[in-house]
């Protein structure tokens, strides 16, 4: 275990629901000799999945469930999944706030943790004190602990009220001073749980460079659990997908991202009529249908990455006299918009009968392409809009279609796969030679 920071081997923790004796006093003397013998609690095994979606028939729930994970010393590692998926529990049992109900953990260093608001800090105390108070507690002396009070306070921002107890501190002001003092006393591990939520934005981006400086600057493990999937990727270099309690994959962060969003999207290549979540909606048109399709095989959501995607945008104009652009955002699978188009900037103007004109009454289709070899082989979202002349009045439908590119090999023998970039468009080149003589 040289190298590794983290090791835990099938951990599982479960918790009761309800009442938490057995039901009689025979059960409760079983359940405590089965563990003074250091032996599973025999009451636990009919316990199930934490899945939120379903309703369960046992008293007994595993927040997490056969957990196999190992973590090399200086690594970023980042933790995702839907709310209830058993990430802050994870974190608690490392951070030995709870025990664990089954399973083994090995970790080499000391420990850092910032979980919740408040966590770690006596309300009664000072900053000041606090931050003794946690250096203590991680077994630094009063000497170490001085000298890093100075960064502490600094970075925190909130040297103004540094002997005020942190019973009267914001939210916020308590996330700035807990963040500081986990980041900067000498820890071997950093576990960071979604509490950054709490802070600002410069904030956040000034943790987010400060967990960055500790993992590669350092050589210190950092844990990080977030819905932001933009700081996820930006931190973390491989990261843990939980779902129910169990752990689904772990791999580098984009293999890992990619899996979870997809896997939350749903791919159609047709919605129509009511079908279409409308997030915002337009006084002068409804959406009608929107439809991606492959010149030579119709409805899809698979396109290979030299094939044209066509976009088919249904609308009905409900006043006579209407001007109205129909439009789509593309966007990339961390919400990134990649473009943004709408009926009135074609190309090809000539082609368009309704451009820049006002339109009656009646069902209207607009129809766009995006040309083959420029999207990356990635999975993309379109929202799309119905915008009048008044933009105040437009009519919004957020991640209506979602559709994926696949690496053919068509574009180029020479390289295949992952390329860097957002798009990757076929563009021309030209080599000369130069009347230069060598």
């Amino acid at each position: 275990m040289s190298d590794i920071a983290i090791k835990v081997e099938n951990l599982s923790k479960a918790y009761q629901l309800g009442d938490f004796g057995t039901g009689s006093l025979g059960r409760d003397i079983d359940r405590w000799w089965a563990k003074v013998r250091g032996k599973e609690d025999p009451f636990l095994k009919i316990g199930e999945a934490n899945d939120r979606a379903i309703k369960g028939t046992s008293d007994i729930v595993w927040s997490l469930k056969d957990i196999n994970l190992e973590i090399n010393q200086g690594d970023a590692i980042g933790i995702i999944g839907k709310n209830g998926a058993g990430k802050s529990t994870l974190l608690k049992v490392l951070s030995r706030i709870t025990s664990p109900t089954q399973g083994n953990i090995k970790i080499k260093g000391r420990i850092a943790s910032l979980l919740e608001v408040g966590t770690g800090f006596h309300p009664e105390l000072t900053g000041r004190e606090n931050i003794y108070l946690n250096g203590a507690i991680l077994g630094m002396r009063k000497k170490e602990i001085s000298r890093k009070f100075d960064e502490i306070v600094d970075f925190s921002g909130i040297e103004r009220y540094i002997d005020t107890p942190v019973k009267r501190y914001s939210s916020g002001m308590y996330v700035r001073l807990a963040f500081a003092v986990a980041a900067y006393l000498e820890s071997e591990i950093l576990i960071v749980d979604e509490v950054l939520a709490v802070g600002d934005a410069e904030f956040q981006k000034k943790c987010l460079g400060k967990m960055n400086d500790v993992s590669k600057g350092e050589g210190r493990t950092v844990l990080f659990v977030s819905h932001n999937m933009a700081a996820i990727s930006n931190l973390c270099q491989k990261t843990s997908l939980l779902k129910n309690g169990s752990l689904q994959a772990f791999d580098y962060t984009r293999a890992i991202i990619d899996r979870y969003i997809i896997s939350e999207k749903q791919y159609e290549a047709e919605v129509t009529g009511t079908d279409i979540k409308v997030t915002r909606q337009c006084s002068k048109a409804n959406f009608y249908a929107l439809r991606l399709l492959s010149e030579s095989r119709g409805l899809t959501t698979s396109f290979a990455i030299d094939e044209e995607v066509i976009v088919s945008f249904e609308y009905d104009i409900l006043e006579d006299n209407t001007m109205l652009y129909p439009s789509i955002h593309l966007n990339d699978i961390m919400g990134t918009c990649i473009l943004a188009t709408f009926n009135g900037l074609s190309a090809n103007l000539n082609n368009d009968l309704y451009s820049k004109k006002p339109l009656n009454k009646g069902r209207y289709r607009s129809v766009c392409k995006i040309s083959a070899n420029l999207l990356n082989n990635k999975t993309y979202s379109i929202n799309a809009f119905l915008v009048p002349t008044d933009d105040a009045d437009l009519g919004i439908a957020e991640d209506i279609l979602t559709f994926s590119i696949e690496e053919t090999g068509a574009m180029t023998k020479e390289y295949t796969g992952d390329w860097a970039g957002l798009i990757r468009p076929k563009l021309d080149w030209m080599t000369e030679k130069l009347p230069v003589e060598f």
